[in-house]
């Protein structure tokens, strides 16, 4: 019984790790991002296009596999699609990143949304404000993207998503940090 309680608190300090791992990660990436914004910018297109592209040739492949089953031209236009999308990000980088940046001003608007859901859901753990200061400051930075657009989209783009991922990593950090206090806490008083 020892043994059993012995490895599944080994597995939660495991995950623990890692995701503090993760989290260091996510921060060392954030300040890369917000250091070379421009590169950070055109980094974050063309990585956009390649999953286009990508997602638009496994639509292909999927539509040449189940042309039996209907609806055969509809996904033959809908992996053309993608993969026209794809390669027009990588041929008019430019209006690519004015559209990437408005977009991604719409997902940090909804992630911030979400972020704050998150952190009154986690209001009883200790830390819980860290994911809502990640949380407010996303949707500052979806809204600074909204209002400041055309103009900064060239640098912008990557410097938001730098902020972004840099307090996303914080607060990751903050929440294994306190998932490993109270693993520790919960180890002592049961020994």
């Amino acid at each position: 019984m020892t043994t059993n309680v012995s490895n599944k608190s080994n597995d939660i300090n495991k995950n623990i790790n890692g995701s503090l791992v993760i989290g260091i990660l996510l921060i060392i990436f954030g300040i890369i991002a917000i250091a070379l914004p421009t590169i950070s910018t055109i980094f974050a297109e063309t990585w956009f296009a390649l999953i286009l592209i990508s997602s638009g040739f496994a639509k292909l492949v999927y539509a040449t596999q189940t042309r039996d089953r209907g609806g055969f031209i509809w996904k033959l236009l809908l992996s053309a699609l993608y993969i026209a999308t794809g390669v027009m990000l990588f041929v008019y980088p430019r209006t690519g990143i004015l559209t990437l940046t408005l977009l991604l001003g719409s997902f940090l608007l909804a992630e911030g949304t979400f972020e704050l859901i998150l952190a009154f859901r986690l209001r009883p753990q200790q830390n819980w404000t860290w994911v809502l200061a990640n949380g407010i400051i996303t949707l500052v930075l979806g809204a600074m993207i909204w209002f400041q657009w055309p103009f900064n989209a060239p640098w912008i783009l990557g410097t938001l998503v730098g902020v972004s991922v840099l307090f996303t990593g914080i607060s990751r950090v903050m929440l294994s940090l306190n998932a490993r206090s109270f693993l520790n806490q919960s180890d002592a008083t049961s020994a």
